[in-house]
């Protein structure tokens, strides 16, 4: 990375109540250690300069696992573009690039990482990061011509031509963080959830005649946990990768 400062801003604030545990669900174990803990170790080890993390007023276990990382509090779960806006003032003044990062995303690399702030900094204020699965299924699709990220269309609102797009959204973005609270405070909660979505920010971006693009990543990398199921395919993708 070069001499601009990046900080990451991480959502732990999801219960277990899927994965039938009272445990919050990013400290569920992927080989033998909390999934959050994978990310936090990854961008210790690319220096990232300032890691905070989202949490649930109930979060004080996920606060000790991040440690000495600071946390701050989402009171109300209104969606992923609120739990972001939860971390504004803890990046208040912050110039650099900023990441963000879902906390039951544990396998995404420093390479892929690296290749999202080198996007961001040729000029774009919103990257997103693509993968391909197999089963591009009910995953929003992005929407691209050339470098440049058009719209990010959720897969309920698709066409049957968009459907066909292989491209999906992994959910790890990066912000240029002189943008990001303007872009961010801009969404609205006009929608069948009244939730705040985070990839609304693409929209707005553009809106604001700033310019998107996405970077493509693994599918092993965009593999997240949301159920038992899904937890113990990301426990085999980390032994398979650590073999």
């Amino acid at each position: 990375m070069d001499s601009q400062k990046v900080g990451a801003i991480i959502l732990g604030a999801g219960k277990g109540t899927r994965m039938k545990s009272d445990l919050p669900k990013v400290l569920m174990p992927v080989g033998g250690k909390p999934m959050i803990r994978h990310i936090i170790d990854t961008l210790e080890d690319m220096k990232i300069d300032k890691i905070v993390t989202v949490i649930s007023p109930d979060g004080g276990a996920v606060k000790q696992v991040v440690a000495p990382h600071a946390t701050c509090v989402q009171e109300k779960q209104l969606g992923t573009g609120h739990a972001v806006l939860s971390a504004c003032p803890e990046f208040f003044g912050f110039k650099g690039d900023v990441l963000v990062i879902f906390g039951d995303q544990p396998l995404y690399t420093k390479s892929s990482i690296r290749k999202l702030l080198k996007r961001r900094a040729q000029g774009y204020s919103v990257v997103c990061m693509g993968f391909r699965p197999d089963d591009p299924g009910r995953y929003g699709r992005l929407i691209m011509e050339g470098n440049e990220l058009k719209r990010i269309v959720e897969f309920k609102d698709a066409t049957d031509e968009e459907k066909a797009i292989t491209l999906c959204n992994s959910g790890i973005m990066c912000f240029d963080g002189s943008k990001m609270f303007e872009i961010l405070s801009s969404i609205t909660n006009a929608n069948a959830a009244q939730e705040y979505y985070l990839t609304d920010a693409v929209e707005i971006a553009l809106r604001m005649g700033l310019k998107c693009s996405a970077v493509e990543c693994s599918v092993e990398e965009a593999s997240a946990a949301n159920t038992l199921e899904e937890l113990a395919l990301l426990e085999e993708l980390y032994q398979k990768r650590s073999a």
